[in-house]
């Protein structure tokens, strides 16, 4: 079977990495490597994986992002590769490292992008490649998402919508309940970006399209992605693929703006500008209404700080904010 490597971003979260390498060493599928990115914590999250590795006597090689890169530590064929980044470089610039290292070992023809705070089933990397080698035309496979602590409610069944006049993603079938009564070939015919949480993508497709854009730090690296590969790649959506995902344990994200993180706020509507900005133009009147909408919320509930950046960040005026 096809090598598939396994892309893990950690950033100040090493429980939930630990468990989500603990499913994945459970995989039915027989050819893979984890390859785990840490995007500089500070919380000691690589002494503690390397512990647990130890204790686990899972074999594992370690090295910097500038060795990573280059290809020097490509002797190395240890089920698990620790690769320090050195700095927080968001979810696209993290994970691009991985993927550069996973592609210099020359062996990888599909690569995983699988977020930390996941579970997955023992099979659901089976699916995945079933699913890319079912059509070749396919360059993103995305899984069935559900809820880490409601494993019966939907997150997305593969990806979802992403309107362009309100400059926002809904992802598809969220908030229903997985049962036999939905119509999961529909799921792939309608979306038109890949959930992130879990993304497969083929050697072929990064060779024509490229990584991840770094201009994101965080949130819209998946819509720009299928943008970008609309005119050579299909996107794909495996059913049969589940996967638990505890949603935003690191950044804070939230649907319900008064417990939204900071961090999660400022990069959703920063990104939601530049996104539309550089895809949809023409989209850009509704899109800010709908932010001065975000604006006047932020208000009613008392969120000075929140409102004043949303202002800044329509006027162009916001310095740069890093997690």
């Amino acid at each position: 079977m096809n090598r598939v490597y396994i892309i893990l971003l950690n950033w100040n979260g090493w429980r939930d990495t630990v468990e989500c390498i603990e499913s994945l060493l459970l995989l039915e599928y027989p050819n893979f490597r984890i390859v785990l990115c840490d995007n500089g914590s500070n919380d000691g999250s690589l002494d503690k994986i390397k512990d647990w590795a130890n204790r686990r006597s899972v074999r594992y090689f370690e090295c910097q992002r500038t060795l990573a890169e280059s290809g020097v530590s490509e002797r190395s064929d240890a089920i698990l590769t620790l690769i320090s980044n050195g700095e927080n470089l968001g979810f696209a610039g993290g994970n691009n490292v991985g993927i550069r290292y996973a592609i210099t070992r020359k062996d990888g023809y599909y690569f995983w992008l699988l977020n930390n705070d996941t579970v997955v089933k023992p099979d659901a990397l089976i699916h995945l490649v079933a699913r890319m080698q079912e059509q070749s035309s396919i360059g993103i496979c995305g899984s069935t998402i559900l809820s880490y602590n409601n494993r019966r409610r939907i997150q997305a069944l593969g990806g979802g919508q992403y309107c362009r006049w309100i400059g926002l993603p809904w992802h598809y079938g969220r908030f229903r309940n997985y049962n036999n009564k939905i119509n999961y070939s529909k799921a792939e015919s309608r979306i038109n970006y890949v959930e992130g949480a879990s993304m497969l993508v083929s050697r072929s497709f990064l060779e024509k399209v490229g990584l991840m854009c770094e201009d994101y730090f965080l949130y819209f690296e998946e819509a720009d992605w299928a943008i970008r590969a609309q005119n050579y790649f299909k996107l794909g959506y495996a059913p049969e693929s589940i996967v638990y995902h505890k949603v935003g344990a690191s950044i804070g994200t939230n649907s319900n703006p008064s417990k939204k993180s900071y961090t999660s706020d400022y990069y959703n509507i920063k990104n939601r500008l530049l996104f539309t900005r550089r895809f949809y133009p023409a989209a850009l009147p509704t899109v800010l209404m709908v932010i001065f909408t975000a604006f006047i919320l932020r208000l009613l509930i008392g969120q000075w700080g929140r409102a004043a950046m949303i202002l800044r960040l329509v006027f162009g005026v916001q310095p740069e904010h890093r997690a």
